[in-house]
């Protein structure tokens, strides 16, 4: 479908949220698969819950997968994941420089990856994101380049250096492409996002270091939904921002979070974790800890995960779509006529 010409935006109100620490052990990145499964990659620097646990949008927990180690289906430094259309779970790994593909089972598929600075080599694998043929765009980060491969490693083409000029990346991490094809890059250590084509020619930029408005500090996510509004965790900055199409800064969100179905069950049982939180100030507990990842899936419902709070939580968008009939011609001057 085309994209709207523009939007009645009636609010972005938070929804739920989903996970706790037992299942859901610093997420640095979500996953949607089918039938409301929410895959949560989970890394923490020797951690034997690293992996991916999977929970439904109904917050039950169906199992964890992986775990620690450089066998094959173990994972170090686990960054990224993104599932193919039959399901596969497809895994950056930085610290061993290389992808692994899993079926949600846990069944180790395969995997691929050389270190180095040449040609489909990889240095610190981060942000991954499928296109419409399934080629798979990887962010190299510490080569500060992206790179495109099919989905059995062939390399394609790749593009990006060190520095801070447009279509140049400094610690290049997340990643997203949307419906028609344009990639979106989070330039880490630049505190922008870069937006290009599918070939990597250079569209525009958003974004610069700080704490205000449309500013960033040390941003790890985003995404793209089909209405174009572009979605960045801002994680330095504890929040989410939204942008339209063009780059315009909408709003920002810092959490609203109540407690998860699972966490509350949890806590049923826990006298002192009830005693503790009757007498805790909870405003403070809403708030987004470390957003490290954003994804929107198809009803344009938002999933944040928090690494610092060990859960996802979801916003549910109400805008309306407008056409160029319906609204008034955008203003190009704002100058005052005076009478």
């Amino acid at each position: 479908m085309p994209r709207p010409y523009a939007l009645l935006r009636a609010g972005f109100p938070y929804l739920k949220t989903i996970g706790m620490r037992r299942n859901v052990d610093h997420p640095v990145d979500i996953a949607l698969g089918k039938e409301g499964r929410v895959y949560c990659l989970c890394s923490m620097e020797i951690s034997p819950n690293t992996g991916v646990s999977t929970i439904t949008f109904e917050d039950e927990f169906l199992g964890k997968i992986g775990g620690v180690g450089k066998a094959d289906g173990k994972f170090i430094w686990p960054i990224s994941i993104v599932v193919d259309r039959d399901e596969t779970l497809v895994i950056s790994d930085s610290a061993l420089h290389r992808i692994t593909f899993m079926r949600p089972d846990g069944e180790f598929l395969g995997k691929w990856g050389e270190h180095g600075d040449g040609e489909g080599q990889l240095d610190r694998p981060a942000g991954l994101a499928f296109d419409a043929d399934e080629n798979l765009y990887v962010v190299d980060t510490m080569n500060h380049r992206v790179q495109k491969f099919t989905k059995d490693g062939k390399f394609i083409l790749s593009w990006g250096s060190h520095g801070d000029e447009n279509g140049q990346f400094d610690m290049p991490w997340g990643i997203t492409i949307d419906e028609v094809g344009d990639v979106y890059v989070v330039d880490w250590r630049n505190d922008r996002i870069q937006k290009f084509s599918a070939d990597g020619k250079f569209i525009f930029a958003l974004g610069k270091s700080g704490y205000g408005d449309g500013e960033f500090n040390r941003p790890s996510g985003v995404a793209v939904d089909s209405d174009g509004d572009i979605y960045v965790a801002d994680t330095g900055n504890n929040r989410v921002q939204l942008f339209s199409e063009e780059g315009r800064y909408v709003e920002e969100f810092i959490g609203d979070a109540t407690l998860s179905k699972s966490m509350i069950n949890y806590m049923m049982v826990q006298g002192t974790s009830l005693m503790l939180r009757e007498h805790s100030r909870l405003e403070p507990q809403k708030r987004f800890r470390t957003p490290r990842s954003v994804v929107v899936d198809d009803q344009k419902r938002m999933y944040v995960a928090e690494f610092h709070s060990f859960r996802v939580q979801i916003y549910e968008k109400q805008a309306i779509p407008l056409g160029a009939d319906q609204i008034a011609p955008r203003v190009t001057s704002r100058k005052l006529k005076t009478i």
